[in-house]
């Protein structure tokens, strides 16, 4: 059995800074998850970021910290997980702008993983939470690419009008803190 480290507690407050932004997000969606593991509706968690440790230093075993690493390669996806016999990869992301989500806060790499995840049969798409406005959309996968495509001859963001004509709102439920499942299984089943 493996287990994965999931928080279970609320964080009461966190500081909005370019470091940690996103950090409300990720919470309730690994709080989400708890509740579809927990009630056995899904089984999607947060990918372990690859990372290869180069140094620790240790002034004594309790307070070993690690001084130096790097990543071991491109890291994907933020979640994953199986829903109703189905594979499903999502990233997840926060923006501070009340009109756009900034392309450049997603990276190559991870659009052509989305698109290979539906390629072959599994569910992929983006949430984006815009901080300001305090909304959340799910974004299918196929037009995150599609966006992404045209940032080289045109508009480098998508806009909260893209979002709300192609995405869905994600609600933020009493138990469940975002209930994206509820979405994926309206628009993929």
């Amino acid at each position: 059995m493996i287990n994965y480290p999931i928080k279970r507690k609320v964080q009461e407050t966190v500081l909005k800074t370019t470091s940690n932004r996103g950090m409300d997000l990720e919470d309730a969606i690994n709080q989400t998850n708890q509740y579809y593991i927990d009630n056995d509706i899904a089984y999607i968690y947060k990918k372990p970021i690859p990372i290869v440790v180069v140094k620790v230093d240790y002034e004594k075993r309790s307070t070993a910290k690690i001084s130096e690493a790097y990543y071991k390669t491109p890291s994907t996806t933020d979640y994953n997980g199986i829903y109703l016999g189905r594979y499903i990869d999502f990233e997840a992301k926060e923006t501070n702008s009340k009109t756009s989500f900034p392309l450049k806060n997603i990276h190559e790499h991870q659009v052509l993983h989305l698109k290979n995840i539906q390629k072959h049969g599994g569910i992929g798409f983006i949430i984006v939470h815009f901080f300001k406005l305090d909304r959340t959309f799910l974004l299918d996968a196929s037009k995150v690419v599609e966006f992404y495509n045209r940032k080289d001859i045109g508009r480098k963001s998508i806009t909260l009008e893209e979002f709300i004509e192609f995405g869905h709102d994600v609600k933020e439920g009493y138990v469940k803190r975002l209930d994206y499942l509820a979405i994926v299984k309206r628009e993929y089943f």
